[in-house]
């Protein structure tokens, strides 16, 4: 009998945590994808994250809620990023995969909370996706402002530029990782490292990876391309959600596409 009501306890506890881990979440242990209220828009106008002008508004961002596994090895239920509406069901899956490989993340607070800052937000590690701003030192709209571009861990994942003949680290503290060794391993996830989840991002769509990029190298950054965020913005919501999903199948279909017997022509 006390085995019995043991096992019972135990199990009414744990049920317990994952209805915390739910409510806290946004309504499912999974995650939620939450249109964006005038509340809340307006508070991201408040705080210069969207204005006038931008490819999209309010109306064509989704607000998506997940838990992820935080550094200190502890599950949080605060994760919050905003991205474009075709692309909210990715992401989720995207996050929801993080968690289950054990992809540490050291926080998702939405950029309202950093007045529109990148660099404030990238100096406090925070892992974004919309922010209505250009890309820095152009008159060049970011794929940030699509809501079609992500930066996960900015202090593990640095932007490096050559100035001279020294690197420059964006933040500062991204120095302590310039070397990257194993940075696919099991090590590489552990240390939150965005080489260890290439795949996982590609195969959601956001098959670009600034670590590719020669000029400069952003680690933390993934995205889409350009002409696919143009083509998704000037779509109506339905129809820019069916393109992102074929976009997204197609590319799985080439990423996991056997190959050509030896023999065939």
């Amino acid at each position: 009998m006390g085995a019995v009501s043991c096992a019972a306890i135990c199990a009414i506890g744990a049920m317990l945590l994952a209805l915390s881990l739910a409510a806290r979440a946004g309504g499912a242990p999974e995650g939620a994808i939450v249109p964006v209220d005038r509340a809340l828009c307006d508070d991201m106008k408040r705080h210069n994250v969207i204005r006038a002008g931008l490819p999209v508004g309010c109306d064509r961002l989704s607000l998506v809620k997940f838990s992820y596994l935080g550094f200190d090895g502890r599950v949080h239920a605060d994760g919050e990023i905003m991205v474009m509406d075709a692309a909210a069901e990715s992401m989720l899956r995207i996050f929801r995969r993080l968690r289950e490989m054990g992809f540490p993340i050291a926080k998702a607070r939405l950029i309202n909370h950093y007045d529109g800052n990148d660099d404030a937000s990238i100096a406090d590690n925070n892992t974004s996706a919309f922010n209505g701003r250009n890309v820095a030192g152009t008159n060049t709209l970011s794929l940030h402002a699509y809501g079609l571009a992500i930066d996960i861990n900015p202090v593990q994942n640095p932007y490096v530029q050559r100035v001279g003949s020294r690197l420059t680290f964006s933040p500062p503290a991204g120095a302590a990782y310039a070397k990257r060794p194993n940075a696919r391993s099991s090590e590489g996830v552990r240390r939150g490292l965005a080489e260890a989840v290439i795949d996982v991002f590609a195969d959601e769509g956001f098959t670009i990876w600034g670590g590719d990029w020669k000029t400069a190298i952003d680690y933390q950054h993934f995205q889409v391309s350009r002409s696919l965020a143009q083509q998704l913005a000037q779509l109506s919501p339905a129809d820019a959600k069916a393109v992102f999903a074929q976009h997204v199948e197609r590319h799985r279909a080439a990423l996991h596409r056997s190959p050509p017997d030896a023999g065939s022509k």
